[in-house]
């Protein structure tokens, strides 16, 4: 691939050093993916300049029309603190024709929205947790259809933002409480979903018309505490001492074969109804059945190099500074 000028645009608190001396875990843990992207496409030969966002369109418009650059490379999950307004950001990069990495600003509105995504699939047939979603300032008012033990969530926000051990509730008191946290502390509507046990597998997919699936990921949670739901909380995922501490890993899924099969089918089927593009995450849950639920689908998930979608994308044998060519290359296709 030719070398290109790439613009990467980050959060104005992600940008990162140019070097990791002297930063400890926690803190490299913040901008990992940015550092690890920049310095990537650096190594590859890319000119690259990186660009913090906040709150103001105008960096954007200026580094486009100032450094011209052959793509935006993507990498933000909100705007003006909005996760919801990643969408409006893309719609920006298209209404200035420029290419840019990642998804498409349909497929992020289907996918942010936990609520919608989930109506989109039943329509599809795919299997979902049954949900209902409780809108800021109104209370919980569980149908019948929902049965405990459920999980309250928030109904936009990702990266396990807002999920605790204290999310799986099994009683009304409990899900008033979990859903006033959502509303209170995240800020957001909250989604309240059945509860499906079993295992947590993740699924990356890559492409637009032509998919590539890689092979299922696995987050293995068999030391946590007894009493202990097995679920995804904000400190499984991004805290590195309870990490080690309660020796939680990602590896790829030991599934046999004719299920490996029907979920790289599954995921293309997903992934094609929610409209998505450029690259995603698919995260499911298998229950001691081998039924699979989609729980939700991450358009544009964190690609630090040792992130599940990296990695996955390594067991397959593309390797990190090929996966994200492969991401520039799917952008530059893109009509502008």
């Amino acid at each position: 691939m030719k070398k290109l000028r790439v613009m990467v645009l980050m959060h104005e608190s992600l940008v990162p050093p140019e070097s990791l001396e002297g930063k400890s875990q926690k803190e490299i843990e913040q901008w990992r993916t940015e550092y690890d992207v920049v310095t990537t496409l650096k190594e590859a030969g890319h000119e690259v300049l990186q660009l913090g966002v906040g709150d103001e369109i105008l960096p954007i418009r200026e580094g486009i029309k100032e450094w011209e650059p052959d793509i935006a490379f993507n990498l933000l999950e909100a705007f003006h603190g909005e996760c919801v307004y990643d969408q409006h950001v893309v719609s920006y990069l298209e209404l200035m024709r420029q290419h840019y990495t990642g998804c498409n600003p349909r497929g992020l509105t289907l996918a942010r929205d936990k609520a919608l995504s989930k109506k989109v699939l039943m329509y599809h047939r795919v299997k979902v947790p049954a949900f209902m979603v409780v809108p800021m300032g109104r209370k919980a008012r569980r149908p019948r259809r929902l049965g405990f033990p459920l999980i309250v969530k928030s109904l936009v926000a990702e990266a396990s933002c807002g999920i605790a051990q204290a999310s799986v509730v099994g009683n009304d008191e409990k899900l008033e409480e979990r859903v006033r946290f959502i509303h209170e502390r995240v800020g957001t509507d909250a989604i309240v979903e059945e509860y499906i046990d079993g295992r947590e597998i993740y699924v990356g997919v890559m492409g637009t018309k032509r998919l590539e699936v890689f092979p299922a990921w696995e987050i293995i949670l068999d030391n946590l505490p007894p009493d202990a739901v097995r679920i995804a909380t904000e400190k499984v995922k991004w805290d590195p001492s309870y990490q080690k501490r309660h020796q939680i890993t990602w590896k790829k899924a030991a599934l046999p074969v004719e299920s490996e099969d029907r979920l790289a089918k599954l995921s293309k089927r997903i992934y094609r109804a929610l409209n998505l593009s450029g690259y995603a995450r698919l995260d499911f849950r298998m229950d001691a059945q081998g039924q699979l639920f989609l729980l939700e689908a991450n358009p544009n998930p964190n690609i630090a190099w040792e992130d599940e979608f990296a990695m996955s994308a390594k067991a397959m044998g593309v390797e990190y500074p090929r996966l994200l060519e492969r991401i520039l290359r799917l952008g530059m296709r893109r009509d502008v």
